[in-house]
């Protein structure tokens, strides 16, 4: 059989219904976020990108790279970079439209995932409108989800993730979180991990992933610290029998020795990217692993000939200024200006895709070694002969055992090591 015909096969095996659904005649391989992970702990030792994509150039670049790379990869956006109230102009019901526009045009197979991350419930409050809001993105074609539930106490979140189980397809990748992202405080336990992946086993639901606070902060790094590998890889080693990957949040601010070391010595296989694209589509200095370089003043250092025009690059600082916006807050400018980025001329639109291109290029391929996880993926679903490739893990914990006032009484006795508040944004 020849490639075109394998191809044929995995396209029509391993696209989920609602993407068969919005695209009927197409031949991107938008595919579950198990894809992913499976192909990925396929390999060993490896992990591929969550690229957010906070604008067209970003996602057409990832998607290139990923394309020379072969390698599986996640186009993914925050709730609150792409939710009711975003500060990007791609969110949760445009970005698959995009992904697959873009796939088709550049001739992308590669499998990816479309990822809604940080889906943020921050109060019990905040379910009502989760229950409507998600069937909505999976109708809008995200293939994966991240319920980030980790602002609350330990067994509000696992609540929190009982509760919205109910409106994720069985099929989709999904993502859990426990301990906010604090940075160098509040790191997270095997307690508390363990608690949250225990409580989801006993009700027969096992996440594709978990987000740990283990040392990072998400967007522009002030802190040396940076993610801490032997705790990460101690509680992966705890969750083993369940069956949950890592997935690691807050890369922008961490070394390319230390992002290896995470790749090689713990069951991480989806690594979140956010801030470092933004940098690197704009055309900002920045260093190997994408951390912008600051001035003596503490301001930005815009590349000349790279990323957008000088012109734009003169309004977007003027802009900032003007509402007082320094550092992080730059990722404001990201819907303001898409417009005027995509209005530039095709040489400036070309540079901004390119350099993102070149940069995922290097990390999937020297940092993250997620070089050939493409082809892995494709067999996989050849294999199964389905888009859904189920769950990694048979429920082991005792349904009984974990009902709500068990929950509450366990998350009573836990060793849990807070912290104060972080950053969820990024």
């Amino acid at each position: 059989m020849c490639v075109s015909d394998d191809f044929s096969r995995v396209l029509d095996v391993g696209r989920p219904p609602n993407i068969k659904k919005l695209f009927p005649n197409s031949r991107a391989l938008l595919v579950s976020g198990k894809v992913i992970d499976r192909a990925l702990l396929a390999k060993g030792g490896a992990m591929t990108m969550a690229a957010n994509g906070r604008n067209h150039f970003i996602i057409r670049g990832a998607l290139m790279a990923a394309q020379r790379a072969e390698a599986a990869l996640i186009i993914e956006i925050a709730r609150s970079e792409g939710g009711a109230t975003a500060y990007c102009p791609v969110n949760y019901w445009n970005m698959a439209r995009q992904v697959d526009a873009l796939c088709n045009e550049l001739g992308i197979t590669v499998p990816v995932a479309i990822h809604a991350d940080h889906y943020g419930i921050k109060k019990v409050d905040d379910l009502p409108m989760a229950r409507v809001e998600i069937p909505s993105i999976f109708d809008a074609g995200i293939t994966s989800i991240a319920i980030d539930a980790s602002h609350m106490p330990d067994d509000l979140n696992l609540l929190a993730n009982l509760d919205l189980n109910n409106y994720i397809p069985s099929w989709a990748g999904l993502e859990t979180e426990v301990g906010e992202i604090k940075g160098t405080q509040g790191l997270s336990t095997v307690d508390d991990a363990s608690f949250l992946i225990q409580g989801l086993n006993a009700h027969g639901i096992c996440p594709d992933w978990i987000a740990l606070n283990n040392g990072t902060t998400h967007g522009i790094e002030a802190s040396g610290q940076g993610i801490q590998v032997e705790l990460t890889s101690a509680i992966h080693e705890a969750l083993t029998p369940y069956g949950t990957s890592g997935a690691q949040h807050g890369t922008s601010g961490n070394s390319s020795e230390r992002l290896r070391e995470i790749a090689a010595s713990t069951r991480t296989t989806k690594a979140n990217v956010a801030t470092a694209l933004q940098m690197v589509s704009w055309g900002l200095e920045v260093n190997d692993y994408g951390n912008a370089i600051l001035d003596v003043n503490g301001d930005f250092k815009k590349v000349a000939g790279q990323g957008v025009s000088e012109e734009v690059w003169a309004q977007m600082v003027a802009h900032a200024q003007a509402e007082g916006w320094k550092g992080g807050s730059y990722k404001n400018l990201n819907l303001i200006f898409e417009n005027r980025f995509l209005g530039q001329r095709s040489e400036v639109r070309e540079r901004m895709a390119k350099r993102v291109e070149d940069f995922v290029y290097t990390m999937l391929v020297d940092v993250f070694h997620a070089d050939g996880s493409a082809g892995i993926a494709r067999e996989l679903l050849l294999e199964a002969g389905s888009y859904d490739l189920g769950a990694k893990a048979e429920r082991i914990e005792d349904p009984a055992q974990w009902t709500e006032a068990k929950i509450t009484e366990r998350a009573a006795t836990l060793d849990v090591n807070e912290g104060p508040e972080g950053d969820f944004d990024d």
